[in-house]
């Protein structure tokens, strides 16, 4: 009896196509999960080979169960990816795939505390690290949950927010995600999205250093990308999307000479590649009905067509 996957891969289809160029080498899910994405691609691409990277070692064992079938064609690692991708002794990496956020696996289990209606409050995507949202949520001055707030969530009431929480916690610890999810409608009271979610995501992002993984991850493949190599990454929000476009923007960029510079001398021959399409790929709408929380989903890609420096 096959084991139910509760997972549908976000822009699975579009992910596919992006990938067409690859031959032969190493194909780099750098977030694994119920590994949806990397099975797709070992069926389409039989010449490739996988290497699976998740920091949650649930994950990891799942997908090490579904993707029997490609044992000899998978290897896996547990950690974060910018770490295990900077480590790799493999070669050649042709394909790099990041699918950032939460995963089902995560959001979906109550005992992890990434729902509103969770009576943990964990937030940890490895279980083993020691910093969770109870810590954040408890022990952080007034003056670091509002930067957090602020910066990671874009939360125009964050000073207010981060008060209430000050206040709450000064009666008794704050120990479920639900009680936090509460706090959040005493002060958040717009839009059509849950007031919970934007406070979440802040919590969330600190708990697990997101952006400053995705930023790593970044400087890894930028210091040992090979020619033809192939990078899509899917984000969720604003903040991981910028990260990326504005990474793919530097890359793409022939001349690097100040803007400020009367004219050229660095001989505009500084671009690593192209990015594969102007606008990022979002889901269609028969998707989004069949998987909501492909909604926000944005996906874009770069085409490595030179060695990086030292290779």
């Amino acid at each position: 009896m096959k084991e139910h996957i509760p997972h549908i891969p976000v822009l699975l289809d579009e992910v596919i196509k992006n990938f067409k160029g690859m031959n032969g080498g190493y194909f780099v899910d750098c977030t694994l999960g119920y590994g949806g994405h990397s099975s797709a691609v070992l069926k389409a691409y039989p010449d490739i080979f996988l290497i699976g990277i998740d920091r949650d070692s649930e994950a990891l064992e799942f997908s090490r169960k579904r993707l029997t079938d490609f044992q000899e064609r998978a290897v896996f690692y547990k950690g974060t990816f910018s770490h295990i991708f900077s480590t790799l002794q493999e070669s050649p990496i042709v394909g790099v795939l990041a699918d950032f956020g939460v995963s089902s696996l995560q959001f979906d289990k109550l005992e992890r505390g990434f729902s509103f209606e969770s009576d943990a409050l964990d937030m940890r995507m490895d279980q083993e690290s020691k910093l969770s949202a109870y810590e954040v949520i408890n022990t952080y001055s007034q003056t670091d949950l509002e930067r957090i707030f602020k910066d990671y969530g874009e939360i125009k009431e964050y000073k207010a927010l981060a008060l209430e929480v000050i206040k709450a916690r000064s009666k008794e610890p704050i120990k479920s995600a639900k009680k936090l999810s509460e706090l959040s409608k005493n002060i958040i009271k717009r839009g059509k999205i849950h007031p919970a979610t934007l406070f979440f995501q802040a919590i969330r992002i600190e708990v697990n250093a997101e952006l400053q993984e995705i930023e790593l991850l970044l400087d890894a493949i930028e210091k040992m990308h090979t020619k033809g190599m192939i990078v899509s990454f899917i984000t969720f929000h604003s903040l991981e999307d910028r990260i990326v476009k504005n990474r793919f923007t530097k890359w793409s960029k022939a001349c690097i000479c100040d803007d400020l510079a009367l004219r050229c001398t660095c001989s505009r021959d500084n671009n690593r590649g192209k990015v594969l399409h102007k606008k990022p790929v979002i889901a269609s709408e028969k998707e989004i009905k069949m998987n909501p929380r492909s909604r926000s989903a944005k996906l874009r890609t770069f085409i490595f067509t030179k060695n990086a420096k030292g290779f």
